[in-house]
């Protein structure tokens, strides 16, 4: 019988159920502490620069940020004074879900734990059962043979 992984899965996981329970805002501060910590903004950012500052050392009609680029420093500043709480608030989510997954992890080992006492439980029964069997067995075939 082949069944599909989407009817197999009755309940959601438990970061499905997080991502779900997120606000606009929690989602969107993801996205750019997300966007903000990878190679392509890094390299979108520093092409940006080199366009910025090659296009006012070489402009012969009108600097409009002249060396020493201060306004561009106002841009770095104020991007930094967002993006720091904006990072922030990211982590403190991360942190929440590494703190939720250990706690699933570790509710998931109990529970597997208690499975293989019970599983252990079952083997020495069987194993005493057919000891007792085979202990009968022995009884008897003694019992047969001294007759």
């Amino acid at each position: 019988m082949n069944l599909s992984l989407k009817n197999m899965r009755i309940t959601k996981t438990w970061h499905e159920a997080h991502k779900e329970s997120l606000g606009f805002g929690s989602r969107l501060a993801d996205s750019v502490a997300s966007g903000m910590g990878s190679w392509k903004f890094i390299i979108i950012q520093t092409v940006f620069v080199i366009i910025w500052m090659g296009l006012n050392l070489v402009a012969f009609l009108k600097h409009w940020d002249a060396y020493p680029f201060i306004l561009l420093n106002l841009l770095f500043s104020t991007q930094a004074a967002y993006a720091a709480p904006i990072i922030m608030m990211a982590q403190n989510r991360q942190n929440e879900r590494d703190r939720v997954q250990a706690q699933s992890d570790y509710q998931t080992n109990i529970e597997a734990k208690l499975e293989i006492e019970a599983l252990a439980k079952r083997l020495d029964n069987i194993e005493v059962e057919k000891l007792d069997k085979i202990i009968a067995m022995l009884q008897e075939m003694k019992l047969n043979s001294s007759k």
